[in-house]
């Protein structure tokens, strides 16, 4: 089996290219891109105008301009090293489209749906592209990775868990015995953006950076948390207006009382879950919003919260579980 492993997280805005020591895991080279799935596929239809350029070799020039770059930072010979690639790659505007894996859903990977592609002329590298999963209600693809890594770092033994992955579209993923067994996805982060950026609300607020996280900001986003509780969203979503036509908060901290409003009202589902220990997955910007969150609606007592350092290696440590147990499967099926 290869030393090296080429991790590759291809997400719908972004492209991210690791090469990593299967052994200990060690991050050698790493190089992102913003061209993301959206963006090639896009091109690759400009491109394809004709018909003549078949859409797996489009992507894969892609994936070696990429290799280039991490060559030339690392200085190595990539020539024969594998990938891993998951996220947006086996959608249906990605490399290959592949069918989503059901619930309930394994964390070693092994329910995991799969393509595997060997080296072609130009191309010297085998391709293990991921599938995503589905439940009967929602859909993910990419997190599955994440959560197979963190799954193979904690003891969940004997206990319900939620983790919960901030994000434009945080996850809250239900696990049960090592295995996935729900989960929900929050349009959290795109609400905040479409609120903040295209709605009657965006004259009342400026945006939050996270340098700005003092403590008028902090009180102003727990104001915005302890709101969520009191009714309907669409009438709470009104009060970010009033706030500002009656001079109760500055509008930069009235961006964090909109940010404690939305987060709120996806955290607050959670006091619901009373037998589940819950896993903040930090690995963002998010991180600290939703440690307050937690904080400020109880749940800290019942919670880990996951370093981010942690977080950004375990899509990573994902690729590689599912890389070593697809060869040990190999290697069965041929002996």
């Amino acid at each position: 089996m290869s030393k090296h492993l080429l991790s590759c997280d291809w997400g719908t805005s972004s492209f991210r290219l690791r090469l990593v020591n299967v052994k200990d895991h060690d991050v050698v080279g790493e190089v992102t891109s913003p061209h993301g799935i959206g963006a090639v596929y896009n091109a690759w239809q400009e491109a394809n105008a004709d018909g003549a350029i078949v859409r797996g070799d489009y992507y894969r020039s892609i994936i070696t301009t990429q290799i280039s770059a991490l060559k030339k930072q690392t200085g190595l010979d990539l020539r024969g090293v594998p990938i891993v690639l998951s996220g947006m790659a086996s959608s249906s505007i990605g490399m290959q489209e592949l069918p989503y894996a059901r619930l309930p859903f394994a964390l070693d990977g092994a329910h995991l749906g799969m393509k595997y592609y060997e080296e072609q002329p130009g191309f010297p590298h085998e391709i293990t592209l991921i599938s995503g999963v589905r439940s009967d209600h929602d859909v993910m693809r990419g997190e599955e990775t994440q959560l197979i890594g963190l799954g193979a770092a904690m003891d969940l033994s004997g206990r319900d868990a939620i983790f919960i992955f901030p994000g434009t579209h945080s996850k809250h993923m239900f696990v049960r015995d090592g295995r996935l067994i729900d989960f929900k996805t929050f349009m959290t982060g795109e609400v905040f953006n479409l609120m903040a950026n295209q709605s009657i609300l965006k004259d009342s607020i400026d945006h939050y950076h996270q340098s700005d996280f003092n403590e008028e900001a902090a009180a102003a986003f727990r104001s915005g948390i302890r709101e969520s509780g009191t009714g309907n969203i669409l009438n709470a979503l009104f009060t970010v207006r009033t706030n500002q036509l009656f001079d109760l908060l500055s509008k930069r901290e009235n961006g964090m009382f909109l940010s404690g409003l939305l987060i709120g009202y996806e955290i607050r589902d959670l006091t619901k879950e009373t037998n589940a220990h819950l896993v903040l997955c930090g690995g963002n910007n998010l991180y600290q919003l939703y440690k307050a969150a937690i904080e400020t609606l109880g749940l800290a007592g019942r919670a880990t919260i996951i370093p981010s350092e942690i977080v950004d290696r375990a899509a990573t440590t994902g690729h590689i579980r599912i890389f070593e147990n697809q060869h040990l499967t190999l290697n069965k099926t041929n002996l």
